[in-house]
Order: structure tokens, then sequence, then C-alpha cells
């Protein structure tokens, strides 16, 4: 008996097999900010980008304590780089703070409630909200970063010699290539964002002369074309040097920027301007607006804006009439003469003067007040029968402004 239970003992015991060691706990780690983009305006690159709100296993909220751009400078023949490359050869341009979980054990699944876990807390960036980094550049930054070639990458193909005329190897463009990453709480990296590159070329010069007219419906911009040249050497003062983009000028095109809030300007072009002027339609009587024209072109697919020139500005003033109504006719009855006109169009009418005089009269004079214009599009005016009266009318608008006279009836009353 005790045999048969120490044989089963054995089998159980066999059967469990040996305990090893117990598991790492599971490392969290933020996902790559997303939507990084870089603008360059002169010699500053602006670069914008969402801070990681979730992990890379989907869990949330994200193991982030703040987010990293990098940058390196290429060509743009080189092959293209790993993550690793840009983070050992590049250098850092900017960082920002963001608030972090507590513990970062204590996450939620994306269906999960977001009551599930505590809030990320401390200073800093909410999670999942834009972040923005600038870059001024610099002549340094012109270096090309000799970044030893990946040994995984399939070999360059070799060149071969046509027959033709020798035109000299391909025009090359120096890049600044950025790529963002958030930290987690322990200082590991997580994966890196896409990349963005700009063009290390002297940047168009600003518009000249820009100027302001409008009427009653739209505000008029103009101002000089630009022209630079083949972009084979920078002007004097410019921070830095183009490469030979080949023999063609640049296309110069134009944004128009509403600057009335000068920390806030918000561009109004969608797209590129191709001509020398643009209109605003937005007319507001008595407000303020301040506009920047930049000039823009597009090097190796990116597009770079000139210095932002000092701002124009205007305020606008209802100086415009409206038009003299049309159609009056003056109706006669028994001691009245009733008078009907069609109605103005225009959206800020006050309304409308009416004018009379005993006929032959050579000036009339208003018979409804100035300060308060009759809404109504008639008038009904008691009068001494037998006499001749000649009327007109005046529309006004709410800036005051009082249309021409219009055509002159008479009329008498029986």
């Amino acid at each position: 008996m005790c045999s048969a239970i120490v044989a089963i003992s054995a089998v159980v015991s066999f059967g469990c097999g040996k305990k090893g060691p117990p598991l790492a706990p599971l490392v969290k780690l933020p996902v790559a900010p997303a939507d990084l983009s870089a603008a360059r305006r002169g010699d500053t690159v602006d670069l914008a980008f969402t801070v990681p709100s979730v992990n890379t296993d989907g869990t949330r909220p994200a193991n982030v304590a703040h987010a990293e751009v990098y940058a390196i400078t290429v060509a743009v023949t080189v092959p293209p780089l790993s993550d690793a490359s840009v983070l050992k050869y590049g250098a850092r341009v900017g960082r920002v703070e963001v608030k972090a979980p507590r513990d970062p054990n204590l996450t939620a699944d994306e269906d999960d409630p977001s009551d599930e876990v505590d809030a990320p807390e401390g200073k800093g960036l909410d999670q999942g909200a834009p972040a923005r980094i600038t870059e001024p550049l610099t002549r340094d930054m012109l270096k090309l970063v000799d970044v030893p070639r990946d040994k995984n990458l399939p070999p360059l193909p070799k060149q071969t010699i046509t027959d033709g005329p020798l035109l000299g190897p391909p025009p090359t463009v120096t890049l600044r290539t950025y790529a963002a990453f958030g930290t987690s709480t322990r200082g590991k990296k997580g994966p890196l964002s896409r990349r963005v590159t700009i063009p290390l070329v002297p940047p168009p010069p600003p518009p000249s002369g820009a100027a302001i007219t409008y009427d009653e419906t739209a505000i008029q911009l103009t101002w000089l074309p630009v022209t630079v040249g083949d972009g084979s050497a920078a002007a004097d003062g410019e921070v830095l040097l183009a490469r030979p983009l080949g023999p063609a000028r640049p296309t110069i095109t134009y944004h128009v920027y509403d600057a009335t809030t000068p920390e806030a300007a918000v561009r109004l072009t969608k797209a590129p301007l191709d001509v020398a002027k643009y209109t605003d339609s937005r007319i507001t009587w008595g407000q303020k607006r301040c506009y920047v024209i930049l000039a823009a072109q597009t090097v190796a697919g990116s597009t770079i804006e000139s210095e932002a020139p000092p701002s124009i500005c205007e305020t606008l003033v209802d100086t415009f009439p409206p038009a003299a109504p049309k159609d009056l006719k003056a109706i006669a009855s028994e001691g009245v003469i009733s008078l009907i006109w069609e109605p103005n169009a225009e959206k800020d009418l006050a309304g409308y003067i009416v004018l009379r005089g005993v006929e032959p009269a050579q000036t009339l004079e208003p018979i409804t007040p100035e300060l308060a214009p009759i809404v109504e599009t008639s008038f009904k005016d008691t009068v001494t029968p037998g006499i001749a009266y000649a009327y007109a009318v005046r529309a006004v608008d709410k800036a005051g402004n009082m249309s021409p006279v219009s055509v002159r009836v008479v009329e008498t009353a029986r």
C-alpha cells in the first residue's frame, strides 16, 4: 500500500514539472506621436505633433513623461535612415513635459470606461494635446552628418555610362529630417513618429508694396510680385546657403494671413496663390483688419515661406451710399398723394427719406425724419388739393450714407 502511494506521488511530482523563475512584467511604452508636421518660415522651423495618449499595447493612459523631437541633416540622395541612426547620430531639437500616470501599470483597455483608472497628473501637457516646438536654423545645421551605411540594406546600384552629352551629377538638396517619440516614466523610448523633412536652402524674399483697398462687398489685397535667382547662392546676410537646384528659376507663390491678432495669425489661403492679389469677402464695418503676405516656394516636396514682412492694417469704414430708390410712383386721391417704390437690396439699409416741393421747385425738402428714416416702401402725404407737388426718395444706410435722389414725380391731389 505504501509502495503504491509512493509510486503515485512520484508520478504526480513528475507530471507537475519544475517551476521556473517569475516572468518580468511587461514594460508599457507610449505609441509614436501622431501628426508630426514641420513648417518653415524664413530661418525658423515650427514643429507640431500630438502627444501620445495610449500605449503600444492599446491600453491607456500612456506611460509617457515627456516627448522629444530629434533632427539630423543629410543629403536627399542617401539611403533611408533607420530609427536607430536618427537617435544615435541626430540631435535633440526640443522636449515637452507631459502629464504622466501615477502607476504606469494601472491601465485600462480601449473599450473600458474612462473612469477605470486615475487620470495622468503633474505638470506638462495633457495626453492627446497638440504640442509645438520651434527650431531656429543655423549654419552649423548645413553640415551633413556622416551616417554609416546599414549593412542590412541592399547595395546601391552601379552607375552606367550611356551615350549622350555630359550632364554632370544630379542636383542634390540638403535636408533636415525630424522625428518625434515619447519617453516613459522610467526613461524608455517609445517608437519614432513618421519623418518630416525641411530643405536647407535660402527662403524667398518677402513681398513688398502691399496695399489694401475695399468697397462694400470685399477687401482687395495687392502686392509686388517676388522674383528670385536660380538659387545657386544666398544673398548677403542670409543664414543658409543653397545648393544648386538646376537652371530653372523656382516658382514663387503666396500665402495670405489674417494677422489682426498677431500672436494667433490665421492663414486665409487654402492653396498657394500664383498671382499677387487676394480678395477677402469678410466685410464688417468698424472692424480693424491686418494682413501679412508671405512668399513661398516648393523645394524637394516641402514648402518654404519667406520671413514675415510688416503687417498692413485698415479699419473698415462704410463710406459707400446705397443706390437711389427705383420705380417711384405717385397716386392722387382726395387730399392725399400716395407714393410707392421698389425696395433697396443693400444689407445695411436703414430706411428711406421722402422729399417734397411745390412745383416748379428747384430743390426738394425732407418731409420724413432724416435721423429716423421710414422702413416702409410707401408713404401717404396729406396735401392741399389743386396744387402740384414734386416728390423724390433717398435711401440711407446704417452708417448714415445717403443715396442719390430718385427720379422725381409730380402729382396733384383732388
